[in-house]
């Protein structure tokens, strides 16, 4: 396969920093995340499934430490804060360890879409959302059910996932909805920041992942594993987990992720881009 020319409204500089995946100005972080969107895009159908699978096993690491973390706190006005530092142990793995989870993909693979709006880049896109979302939340189920049965933590441990779990369902559709947006959003700035991040990734994945949890934002993937625990404990149906949770956190999701961020993306560059790079 021949290599992608490099776009035309990029300098001879920006061109090599998108070819390296280095930082530098708005233009060339669109171009890294434009062409990282564009090779998920091209992913195997099994490459992206077994990664959107251990994305959603992984980052059950963070319901799994919220739940120890809060078995140890006193009831306080602070003990949610410190609870939600636990929710970044599993995007840290996660995104560090460049898995595929829904909520990233809502910008690094719309931004292509955007870009060339065509009947092929929207399918692709669909095929790649479709694929993700369906192995992390085959990968929450897995390690929701463990959970479930107490065989990778004990007593004490699955009652305060189960008592963290549990906000999901003081929400109604609306109101999940709602709550992804700036979920979806924040998630989504991940992809942008990141490539300026460099050795401070870790500390921008834990203060933005830390808000998310915080804000008692809705996070489709790591708040599917909290309501298939939900319903596998007795608390809830299985009708609730997909069109009283998933559904509205997904579609906030994509809101918040996809016509919020990856526009804004898009538009801060758009007239550079179109430009042609002209002075």
């Amino acid at each position: 396969m021949s290599e992608e020319p490099a776009p035309a409204h990029l300098d001879p500089g920006e061109r090599e920093a998108v070819a390296e995946r280095e930082t530098g100005s708005a233009v060339v972080i669109y171009e890294v995340i434009r062409k990282a969107g564009d090779e998920e895009l091209e992913r195997p159908a099994s490459g992206l499934f077994f990664s959107g699978l251990a994305a959603g096993i992984a980052v059950c690491a963070s319901l799994i430490a919220v739940a120890t973390i809060r078995a140890d706190l006193p009831e306080a006005k602070w003990t949610e804060l410190v609870v939600a530092m636990g929710y970044t142990i599993g995007f840290i793995i996660v995104v560090l360890g460049n898995l595929q989870l829904f909520t990233e993909a809502t910008v690094t693979a719309v931004v292509p879409v955007v870009a060339e709006p065509s009947p092929r880049n929207f399918w692709r896109l669909g095929r790649l959302w479709g694929i993700v979302l369906v192995g992390n939340l085959i990968g929450t189920l897995v390690v929701a059910a463990m959970i479930a049965q107490g065989w990778i933590v004990d007593g004490e441990t699955l009652e305060g996932a189960i008592a963290f779990s549990s906000h999901l369902m003081e929400n109604s559709f609306g109101r999940t909805l709602v709550l992804g947006i700036p979920a979806g959003f924040l998630i989504a700035s991940l992809a942008w920041v990141l490539p300026n991040a460099r050795e401070n990734a870790l500390w921008v994945v834990v203060a933005i992942t830390w808000l998310v949890s915080a804000g008692g934002f809705a996070h489709v993937v790591v708040g599917s594993a909290e309501a298939w625990l939900l319903w596998l404990s007795g608390r809830a149906s299985l009708a609730w987990v997909a069109f009283g949770f998933v559904l509205p956190a997904f579609l906030g999701n994509v809101i918040g992720g996809s016509g919020l961020f990856a526009l804004i993306a898009h538009g801060q560059v758009k007239e550079e881009i179109e430009g042609g790079g002209a002075d």
